[in-house]
């Protein structure tokens, strides 16, 4: 699933930027450059994202980039990050016989191979 949320992204003096989301108290990063707080503004609203799922709580809307005011030498950006549903489904599959005695007798998990291998067809 895809978020995109309202960033203010505050210059310091030592030249890093903080980044705090509005609609997500809490929600607090940092980057050393500008494009390393792009990245480490969207790593923070993922785990953010991730982290209130988790906990089954709400999560909140997001502002329209135009509600949300920077001051003074900040300026805001909208950041988006995509989160992936981790939930474990059942899914029933059809190998010859003689794959399933080899994994058997290897003690290989099969729900492994599969995840393994679809995460490299993926990748």
């Amino acid at each position: 699933m895809e978020y995109v949320y309202p960033a203010i992204f505050h210059p310091n003096d030592d030249g890093s930027i903080t980044i705090t989301y509005p609609d997500l108290p809490g929600c607090i990063s940092e980057g050393k450059s500008l494009a390393n707080a792009m990245y480490m503004a969207q790593s923070a609203l993922k785990q953010w994202i991730e982290y209130l799922a988790d906990k089954k709580m709400v999560l909140p809307a997001a502002s329209a980039v135009q509600d949300v005011s920077a001051k003074g030498n900040e300026f805001t950006s909208l950041i988006r990050a995509e989160v992936k549903d981790g939930r474990a489904v059942k899914r029933t599959i059809s190998i010859p016989q003689w794959m399933d005695e080899k994994a058997v007798s290897s003690g290989l998990s099969l729900s492994r191979v599969m995840q393994d291998a679809l995460a490299e067809r993926f990748a």
